[in-house]
């Protein structure tokens, strides 16, 4: 069975010390994915707390799965449980 890309999208704010640690989980997947900075983007911060229902970040959305108020080491967990690179 193919895998299919998923559709990544991680609100960041560039301020936050847990930012990095999502930023590094990510990147060493090789995965695409959009960094959204929510402190200079009100649509994505507005965006976030629809999806997530809070105002804490990081938050890393995969294939409309909402992780919220995570570190790098959540996010590759998570990853990891669905069989993605990480």
């Amino acid at each position: 069975m193919e895998q299919t890309t998923p559709v990544i999208k991680a609100y960041l704010n560039p301020y936050c010390p847990w930012s990095p640690g999502v930023r590094t989980a990510l990147d060493r997947t090789g995965l695409p994915y959009e960094e959204l900075d929510i402190t200079s983007d009100r649509k994505a911060f507005a965006e976030m707390v629809a999806k997530s229902r809070q105002y804490a970040s990081p938050c890393v959305e995969i294939d409309g799965v909402m992780l919220a108020d995570v570190g790098g080491a959540e996010v590759e967990a998570w990853l990891r449980q669905r069989g993605l690179p990480c």
